[in-house]
């Protein structure tokens, strides 16, 4: 029987792409790792790669032999996960995907108590603001703010809404007087996170539930949120922001809202993950720790309930 280490560690230097990229991740001498495949190479009697300077190639074989180490190790992956419902105390690694402006607002507050509390719990943080398929890149846990969550395979659970409004520094409403309608805003700098759509504009219901979309063409688009805010704060535009970003600036006098009696569209933070990972005890424990605690780093009441996506 082949050492099953190995055939993972054959595995992981073609997911990672090189010998050195490999070695990294792993933590191990890159001439140990280089070493361990020949081993396997040689075990087999046939040639699994052919090596470059620069890239690796699977032979015709090891494209084969490929298919059934990624079977052997996902199966190892598994009796491990499985171990873990019988074990007390959480253990393991949690890989968790979020987006850029969560990370930087919310989880920073979140995450360090977390390992604190749970030291035997690994975390894998993937910050994106692209969507991600749990299952394909093996995420336990991804955070989406969405309206709502249609994919059947995943448990979705609403951690907390995602109100926006618009924001500028006295100085900027001083200059061009405080609006009263969305078209006041009309000939006022703007600044934006980026719309997939390539069209820039802002969705306004008001008092009397009337609707008015205005088009904006901005100075500045970033999906740094930090950067937009700094921005907006020394007087470079309007700028719609989470408001749980804003209370500090508010009070300090930095910023203002603007238009007050306009609502912009109300989305929702969610957490889903996998049914087949959602119950582990180290998946568990986060999730409940999240619940508990983003609505706190938010500011604001939580809801917390938990559904079929």
């Amino acid at each position: 029987m082949k050492d099953i280490t190995n055939l993972a560690l054959f595995a992981h230097v073609i997911e990672a792409g090189s010998f050195s990229a490999a070695a990294r991740q792993l933590q191990m001498p890159k001439s140990t790792l280089s070493r361990r495949i020949s081993d396997l190479e040689e075990e087999l009697g046939v040639r699994l790669l052919n090596r470059t300077t620069r890239k690796l190639y699977l032979t015709d074989v090891g494209r084969e032999f490929l298919v059934h180490c990624q079977t052997v190790v996902a199966a190892a992956n598994a009796a491990e996960q499985i171990t873990q419902f019988v074990q007390e105390k959480p253990r393991g690694k949690v890989r968790i995907s979020s987006p850029y402006p969560i990370s930087q607002s919310l989880l920073v507050q979140i995450l360090p108590a977390f390992m604190e509390r749970y030291p035997d719990v690994t975390l894998d943080l993937v910050m994106t603001n692209n969507p991600v398929n749990l299952i394909e890149q093996q995420v336990d846990i991804a955070l989406r703010v969405r309206p709502e969550i249609e994919e059947s395979s995943l448990i979705a659970r609403e951690l907390l809404p995602s109100a926006s409004a618009l924001y500028a520094s006295p100085a900027l409403i001083a200059e061009y007087g405080a609006p009263k309608e969305p078209t006041d805003l009309m000939n006022w700098p703007a600044l934006s996170m980026h719309f997939s759509s390539g069209r820039y504009a802002w969705q306004f219901s008001g008092p009397a539930n009337e609707t008015i979309s205005l088009s904006l063409q901005p100075r500045l688009i970033t999906d740094d949120l930090w950067m937009l805010r700094e921005a907006a704060r020394h007087g470079q535009g309007v700028v719609a922001l989470p408001t749980y970003l804003c209370h500090e600036y508010q009070a300090l006098g930095y910023l203002q809202r603007v238009l007050p009696a306009w609502k912009l569209p109300v989305g929702k933070l969610h957490m889903v993950y996998p049914y087949r990972r959602g119950l582990l005890p180290a998946v568990r424990v986060l999730i409940d720790f999240l619940v508990a605690e983003m609505p706190k780093a938010a500011g604001i009441a939580g809801i917390g309930r938990e559904s079929d996506g």
